[in-house]
């Protein structure tokens, strides 16, 4: 077969594959599964972020400070708050941006990859309003360690930490930091999931690789990078705005951090957030691959 008929042949296939319906929760589910295996490089990453100046410098130390006072189970401290974001952040932007591909992807063609960046970006800005009070139960739990046992909160899990927060500081407790976690949901939404099918068609339609593993890895992991360089300066912000104690405006931390710290802020934590954020984006993605595998198979759908 001609090099033109393998190329039509898998851009058949490709969008074959696309015009399956698959469940709404397959996103929330992959990403579950990615988290329970990543969850302590983002345990590290956190501890990083919202460091004090006395704290342990640098992947290793933090690493090694968090076996020694906490032993082997603290690196998965937060661990319920982790899965309760997952089940309500990636659940929908996964599920909504799935829904608003099938709508708009024909038998002719598929979306463009402006149009794609603007699906996932709606469906980031919708999953960041959706996640935004696991994702601050998420934060605290994982930084909770880290501070004085006087001021620690001690939450049992994600539950407990929801009714206490909503008890002892009011319901607004729960949505603090959404908007600069709803920015980063669409800055990473955008960067991961139209980055990962952009680069999976290229993958698919320029060189010799067909639809399996080492296509699924490559563009996975060609997406964590570029989501973790678009998101950095936000995920900063949103963490320390989550972790604080008391409410400070945005702005007004905006212009502390950068007195204090200059430009550098924009990227602390980068390599940690990569090396956390590469290997869940591969695993993601290549659960979610799974997940569609075995069900298109299920469904009589693989030919």
């Amino acid at each position: 077969m001609s090099s033109s008929g393998t190329s039509r042949q898998k851009d058949h296939s490709i969008q074959s594959a696309q015009h399956v319906h698959y469940p709404f929760w397959f996103g929330g589910s992959a990403s579950c599964f990615a988290a329970a295996v990543t969850h302590p490089l983002d345990l590290i990453k956190v501890r990083l972020q919202t460091r004090t100046p006395d704290g342990p410098k640098g992947m290793l130390r933090t690493f090694v400070h968090i076996l020694k006072t906490d032993s082997v189970l603290g690196l998965y401290r937060g661990l319920s708050a982790s899965l309760l974001r997952q089940l309500t952040y990636s659940t929908t932007r996964f599920g909504v941006y799935s829904e608003l591909q099938e709508t708009f992807t024909t038998a002719r063609s598929s979306p463009s990859l402006p149009s794609l960046i603007a699906m996932a970006s709606t469906s980031g800005f919708l999953g960041g309003i959706a996640g935004n009070p696991a994702d601050v139960l998420n934060v605290r739990m994982q930084h909770d360690a880290a501070l004085p046992a006087a001021k620690r909160r001690n939450y049992k899990n994600a539950i407990d930490g929801l009714v206490r927060m909503t008890r002892e500081e009011g319901w607004r407790s729960l949505w603090r930091g959404v908007w600069p976690n709803s920015i980063r949901a669409v800055l990473m939404t955008a960067s991961q999931l139209a980055s990962y099918d952009a680069f999976k068609r290229v993958l698919l339609a320029d060189t010799a690789l067909e639809d399996n593993l080492t296509t699924h890895f490559t563009a996975s992991l060609l997406a964590g990078f570029v989501a973790t360089t678009v998101c950095s300066p936000v995920d900063v912000i949103k963490t320390r705005v989550m972790s604080a104690k008391e409410t400070e405006g945005l702005l007004g931390l905006l212009s502390k951090t950068v007195k204090q710290e200059g430009v550098g802020w924009m990227f602390r934590g980068w390599v940690p957030s990569f090396v956390r954020l590469g290997p869940h984006t591969v695993a993601t993605f290549l659960f979610l691959e799974q997940h569609k595998k075995i069900y298109r198979h299920l469904k009589g759908l693989d030919e």
